[in-house]
């Protein structure tokens, strides 16, 4: 079976057992607008209702998998009757990838940031160019993860490190996101050659079985992982009204050093 379908933001590419997404905004380095959000989560609905696909892999165009919440976005959704709407995107997003009945893999290049970041923890499998950076950096315009990076961060890491990674959101090469439990597999090298062995493997592993495990701890963790997006809408939604958020927003804009007051 060969699919092919894409949107302005968003690609996808069935080959047999195997669906490849694709981040297409790469002149933004695969920011995250409402579109892309939208078109990410119908996709990944229609990806779990075919049968014959195993394996998701999801990619992003460019010199970037993912560089977080697009700046722009954010700024207009200073009209807070859009935000229920672009958090209900992600979580559609998060869950649909956490609870698919598939494998699913992360194929990182560039920067995989913030919301970027959530989103490829919520994979089973990340693979990384060794060039890559990581960073959970909404600290650094005042806010807190969202897309589950609380839930994600705290399964790999337990909660103390989890929360002095958020609280520094400083960047990690892929190195150190390796050896910290973030990431599964580091290629120093052609990333898709390195894709391909891996698929290879697992196509011919007792795939059924490991998507069975995937299951019982979905299943298991999924009244969590709710939990937790509501805990971050609601945590998000009051930090969108601070001043240092505020400030971390047009400090970025005008490409300077934010002035935090704890406000």
């Amino acid at each position: 079976m060969t699919i092919k379908f894409e949107t302005d933001t968003v690609h996808l590419h069935v080959n047999g057992r195997v669906a490849t997404v694709e981040l297409n905004r790469p002149d933004s380095l695969n920011a995250l607008n409402i579109e892309m959000l939208k078109g990410l989560a119908a996709i990944l609905k229609e990806i779990s209702l075919l049968d014959e696909v195993d394996i998701v892999v999801l990619s992003g165009k460019g010199r970037a998998f993912c560089s977080g919440g697009d700046i722009k976005t954010m700024l207009a959704e200073a009209d807070e009757s859009v935000f229920p709407a672009v958090m209900e995107s992600i979580s559609e997003v998060v869950t649909a990838l956490y609870d698919m009945p598939k494998l699913t893999l992360s194929a990182i290049t560039g920067a995989a940031a913030g919301l970027g970041l959530s989103i490829a923890l919520a994979t089973d499998y990340i693979i990384a160019d060794k060039a890559s950076k990581f960073a959970m950096n909404f600290i650094g315009i005042g806010l807190i993860p969202d897309g589950g990076g609380h839930f994600f961060l705290e399964k790999r890491l337990g909660e103390d490190k989890a929360k002095h990674l958020i609280w520094e959101g400083k960047p990690l090469t892929a190195d150190e996101a390796y050896h910290l439990g973030l990431v599964q597999m580091i290629v120093d090298g052609q990333l898709t050659e390195a894709i391909e062995g891996l698929l290879q493997k697992l196509l011919n592993s007792p795939i059924k079985a490991m998507i069975e495990t995937k299951k019982i701890y979905a299943e298991k963790n999924m009244p969590q992982l709710l939990k937790v997006l509501e805990l971050e809408k609601d945590g998000q939604s009051k930090m969108r009204q601070t001043k240092d958020h505020q400030e971390g927003i047009q400090a970025f804009i005008e490409k300077r050093r934010p002035v935090y007051k704890g406000h």
